[in-house]
């Protein structure tokens, strides 16, 4: 089923995206606790693998607010939402309970949506 926005809607929802993504990028370049929290997560090169998700936040982020190549900015995005939810809140769930789970992986969850929900919007179509 393909979900029909308005135009103004879509880029409302594209504003909401680019702002928490430039800003979360942004973050994990300036706030050294991140430096930490990627260590402890057993990722390999945990300082570059930070640099690169920061990188990708921020540029996907500029790219989906300005409305373009959002078919290319999206996927990624979604990786790295995905990662998020298996690296840092499934511990969670398995530690806390699903109510912890659920209350900390709420931002990750919505923000998973909607990049569905603009990757469908635009699937098909060159990004106007």
């Amino acid at each position: 089923m393909k979900i029909k926005l308005s135009m103004q809607t879509y880029k409302w929802i594209c504003y909401a995206i680019g702002y928490v993504f430039i800003t979360s990028g942004i973050m994990k370049l300036v706030v050294s606790d991140f430096r930490g929290m990627f260590a402890n997560m057993g990722l390999p090169f945990p300082e570059a693998t930070l640099f690169l998700v920061a990188i990708v936040e921020i540029g996907c982020g500029v790219l989906i607010v300005a409305r373009l190549y959002i078919h290319l900015a999206v996927p990624p995005l979604l990786l790295i939402m995905l990662g998020a939810l298996y690296f840092s809140k499934l511990p969670t769930l398995f530690n806390k309970g699903f109510l912890s789970f659920a209350f900390e992986a709420r931002l990750d969850i919505v923000m998973f949506i909607l990049l569905l929900l603009v990757w469908q919007h635009v699937r098909g179509k060159i990004a106007f």
